[in-house]
């Protein structure tokens, strides 16, 4: 506990060294939600969370997993993408029981689409991809109160989809999203459409035909958006 507690203290103190006023103020206007943050370029976190993650590398899965909670509740912007790159770093050691720690993650200390798409895109998209069958619990998150639950369920799916894997399950998941009132969640399940449409254009443009009815028009936008004109103009025909 020392250990750790030293670790995240001297990390802690390299981002306070590294920030500025005017990178802070710029990143608070990137959001519609608050954030707190330090206030630095994200390239420079990526790049101290990277060394520090070396004087962690022969370490147990349970210790990083340990820092990586410590640095989502500290709420600090900058904390929680360098808490995605470490828990994507120990990837190897993924157990469908880890699906536990990220769902509290996801739940309790997520409050905006950077934290929520960086570290799903990655851990949970790729805890996924290990665990095909854990496919269910993101449709349970897609039927949680809380928006980035919800977002979370979609997102965790970018890469995969892209990849062509899991279309019935994408499908499932956009049903049940369907007409959800927030935008993030809108965005969230359009961009998981759009990114089936590498491998699936036909299936995902007659999927959004069969419910352009019902589909927010943010989310129709985000599906078609890699889609040639002809197919655009027919998606958004009223």
């Amino acid at each position: 506990m020392h250990q750790m507690n030293n670790i995240i203290e001297s990390l802690r103190q390299e981002l306070i060294r590294n920030a500025d006023e005017k990178t802070k103020k710029s990143g608070e206007r990137f959001f519609k939600e608050p954030v707190t943050l330090y206030g630095l370029k994200s390239a420079m976190v990526a790049s101290i969370g990277k060394e520090y993650y070396k004087k962690l590398k022969e370490s147990c899965k349970p210790y990083v997993f340990g820092l990586c909670e410590e640095l989502w509740k500290s709420g600090m912007l900058e904390e929680t993408f360098i808490a995605c790159n470490w828990s994507y770093n120990i990837r190897k050691q993924y157990t469908p029981s880890d699906f536990v720690i990220f769902e509290k993650w996801i739940n309790n200390y997520i409050n905006n689409w950077a934290s929520c798409d960086t570290f799903c895109n990655h851990t949970v998209g790729t805890a996924v991809e290990m665990y095909p069958d854990k496919i269910n619990v993101l449709k349970r998150w897609a039927k949680s109160s809380n928006r980035w639950m919800r977002r979370a369920s979609a997102v965790s799916l970018i890469i995969p989809a892209r990849d062509g894997n899991f279309l019935n399950d994408i499908f499932e998941i956009s049903d049940i999203l369907l007409v959800d009132s927030d935008d993030m969640v809108q965005k969230g399940y359009g961009w998981m459409l759009k990114s089936a449409t590498k491998r699936w254009q036909k299936e995902v443009f007659d999927y959004v035909i069969r419910n352009k009815a019902l589909m927010p028009r943010t989310a129709l936008r985000y599906a078609i958006e890699k889609m040639p004109a002809d197919l655009k103009i027919a998606a958004m025909a009223k």
